[in-house]
């Protein structure tokens, strides 16, 4: 198995959640004994939170860059952002490094591709919502987005930051979640993609009015897909 390099932090419950992805995803490709060669650079959130300027992204930028540049020179042949927002500065990154780093909303729009999708609605933090760094990629694989919903983004932006971060779940926020999704299908959504890896722990992914493209999910099978070769 190849080597994976994991840069983790944005927040803790992220970082468990690719941890615990990557490694039952090989166990059910190989069997039990097996765990994922994985190397993890947990970042310390707070250098990461709530980047307002260009001059805030430039020093997270620099953040990631270095990470990356420790985890290929500790041997991994491959590395993965484990956050959606981040992969606003994925160029500075992927320029840093000689190894290739899996782009996330790549990995979901091929999915989505493979799939089908012709509509979707985006959740997320707001500048994965309205900036193009993300949406891009996804519109390049043939899906049609939905424009942002600007009451949603300041909703998603309370939960995500103020609760899911910091490890707390709580049935309001299901609920927002539920109806957002209820009213997207409405609106003409085939499908919804999580592009924030703790919006699972108040979405059910698995039973929706809607399929859920679960970002986290879907980048830890093609980091899966890596490490096995």
């Amino acid at each position: 198995m190849r080597k994976l390099g994991l840069i983790g932090g944005m927040s803790w419950v992220s970082t468990r959640t690719y941890y615990e992805h990557i490694n039952r995803k090989v166990q059910q490709r190989t069997d039990a004994r097996h765990s994922a060669p994985l190397l993890i650079e947990s970042l310390d959130f707070s250098q990461l939170y709530a980047l307002h300027d260009e001059a805030d992204w430039d020093r997270a930028a620099g953040v990631l860059v270095e990470s990356a540049r420790r985890l290929e020179q500790a041997g991994a042949t491959a590395i993965i952002i484990g956050a959606n927002s981040m992969h606003r500065e994925y160029d500075h990154v992927a320029e840093a490094v000689q190894v290739p780093i899996l782009h996330i909303a790549d990995c979901v729009g091929e999915r989505m591709g493979a799939d089908g999708v012709k509509s979707a609605a985006l959740f997320g933090t707001s500048n994965v919502m309205t900036e193009s760094f993300y949406r891009r990629r996804l519109v390049a694989h043939g899906v049609d987005l939905l424009p942002p919903d600007l009451d949603n983004v300041e909703i998603l932006d309370r939960i995500i930051y103020d609760e899911l971060m910091v490890g707390k779940a709580t049935r309001d926020a299901e609920r927002k979640l539920k109806t957002m999704v209820t009213v997207k299908e409405k609106e003409g959504a085939d499908a919804i993609v999580l592009a924030c890896t703790e919006l699972e722990m108040v979405v059910d992914v698995d039973a929706n009015v809607l399929p859920i493209y679960d970002s986290t999910r879907i980048h830890a099978e093609k980091a899966v897909e890596w490490i096995l070769g």
